[in-house]
């Protein structure tokens, strides 16, 4: 990685000189400047006012460069030749009542290094701005449309951001998260990175801020380093949703609501059924709530695949996760 920015400063200067234009080259090629060549798509669900950033690169962690987000306010994507500092910058522009537009002007106005940028912002309410640079490597280009953008550059071939859009627009209806991965999908159906594929982020954010931003961040998914990151990513969206169904079983089991929790419990079972999280929590549940049986037969194929699970069960009680008689305990600490 520092090696082929050298190069690339080297390059850089050689053209600078060759061109008399020492000054603005310099500022292009920076060293502390990611190179994401990639794909993106930002975009927004109409219904939810959900808003979320996709991207794939052949490059290590584009995830920590490439999107950013903040609820009830908009999303950006930068890269290219990244300026990290679009994201936050962006966002604070947006804060302060900057359309896309107006925010991404300023940004690119001080900015030497726009030829080599990439970037687009979509705001709370689904207007978006985006930028490609003349000096972006072909193929490289973006399409912008209601409530989206997908951009892209060092692309094997011109089809791999209409693809993108294309999919987008056909998913309608879907979660906004799996209609960005879907679209992210398309981009590979049609060569994707000229170079390849490494690492894939994608990021949802809510319409709204709720006052607790720590919950804001709906989906938070990164793969860093993998031969089929978007296989990964998907793989990962999926025990995500899983996970959603065990949250919203361990609520309803504190609000009382014993029917829901095992509802919500099976839902996940059901994703993963070789998962014995899942399956541990689903007969804690059954348990609590008098299915004693049922849960000592799920304790049983859990017990079987790893005995600490049982040591587990013998702690619960002693912190309230387990309500069950001394007989029922037993049942289900010696469930073999």
């Amino acid at each position: 990685m520092i090696r082929l920015k050298k190069i690339l400063l080297m390059l850089g200067s050689a053209f600078a000189v060759a061109t008399g234009t020492a000054h603005s080259q310099a500022q292009v090629f920076k060293a502390d400047e990611p190179l994401a060549h990639t794909y993106s798509i930002v975009a927004r669900d109409a219904n939810t006012g959900e808003m979320a950033v996709g991207v794939q690169s052949h490059w290590f962690s584009v995830g920590t460069a490439v999107p950013w987000g903040e609820a009830g306010v908009g999303v950006v994507a930068t890269q290219s030749f990244t300026n990290k500092s679009f994201g936050p910058r962006g966002l604070q522009l947006l804060k302060e009542g900057k359309t896309p537009q107006e925010a991404l002007a300023i940004l690119l106005a001080d900015d030497e290094g726009r030829e080599v940028r990439q970037v687009s912002i979509l705001d709370a309410k689904g207007n978006v701005a985006t930028h490609t640079g003349k000096q972006c490597i072909r193929y490289a280009g973006h399409i912008t449309g209601k409530n989206f953008s997908v951009q892209a550059n060092m692309m094997l071939t011109d089809k791999v951001w209409p693809a993108m859009a294309k999919a987008f627009e056909r998913s309608e209806g879907q979660p906004l998260a799996e209609r960005v991965l879907l679209a992210m999908q398309a981009a590979e159906q049609e060569g994707g990175d000229i170079r390849g594929k490494q690492s894939a982020a994608l990021i949802v954010v809510k319409g709204q801020q709720s006052g607790q931003p720590w919950d804001d961040k709906t989906v938070d998914l990164r793969v860093d380093d993998h031969d089929k990151p978007l296989d990964e990513l998907a793989r990962l969206l999926k025990v995500h949703r899983a996970y959603e169904h065990m949250n919203n079983g361990d609520l309803a089991i504190e609000k009382g609501e014993m029917q829901k929790a095992m509802q919500e419990y099976g839902k996940a079972e059901a994703m993963f059924p070789e998962n014995l999280e899942m399956k541990y929590w689903h007969a804690i549940g059954l348990a609590s709530s008098g299915q004693v049986d049922a849960a000592a037969k799920i304790l049983r194929e859990v017990y079987h695949k790893d005995d600490n699970w049982r040591e587990l069960t013998a702690r619960l009680p002693e912190v309230g996760l387990l309500n069950v008689n001394k007989k029922d305990l037993e049942k289900l600490l010696k469930a073999k």
